[in-house]
């Protein structure tokens, strides 16, 4: 049996589009052209990189194992619900979150108004002091499908103790 700590990876991305909210780490943005995130769920592509990063720490596989985007009881789902519910089958694993590390890569809105927010949902969504979370933000400096603004992507590492 594992002892000590593992870290996980996560990453998610998903399309701008017209007429759906922008949600990152729980917090609703407006996007200056009425953009939002496309997706099954409310698409918080934040939210779902520090799932599979929890759940990639806590050797359980990945979001589509446990939140399917087949099952329409998952349509329009609170993705911070959802890492709660993460969060619960870690501990049942035997594993808590210690540490979270992410980053979100957007054109715009720009984040630097939000990251507390942002940093403030996260943490109490995986029981842990807002200081144990921390939101960066970048660009696509233009290219590829970030800097075209066709959609947003988001990268996270959670770092997990075993419960004794």
């Amino acid at each position: 049996m594992s002892t000590g700590t593992r870290t996980g990876i996560g990453w998610d991305s998903h399309r701008l589009t017209p007429g759906r909210p922008l949600i990152l780490g729980g917090v609703t943005l407006v996007h200056p052209d009425g953009l939002g995130l496309d997706g099954h769920s409310d698409a918080d592509v934040l939210t779902h990189a520090v799932i599979d990063a929890l759940l990639g720490a806590a050797g359980l596989g990945d979001i589509g194992e446990h939140f399917p985007d087949t099952d329409e009881a998952f349509r329009g789902a609170d993705s911070l619900a959802l890492l709660r519910e993460s969060v619960a089958r870690a501990s049942i694993a035997g594993w808590q979150p210690v540490y979270a590390d992410t980053t979100v890569v957007m054109e715009r809105p720009k984040l630097k108004d939000h990251r507390g927010a942002m940093r403030a949902q996260l943490a109490a969504a995986l029981g842990l002091d807002g200081g144990d979370v921390n939101v960066k933000a970048s660009t696509g400096e233009g290219i590829g499908f970030v800097g075209r603004e066709e959609g947003v992507a988001a990268l996270a590492t959670v770092t997990v103790t075993r419960v004794v």
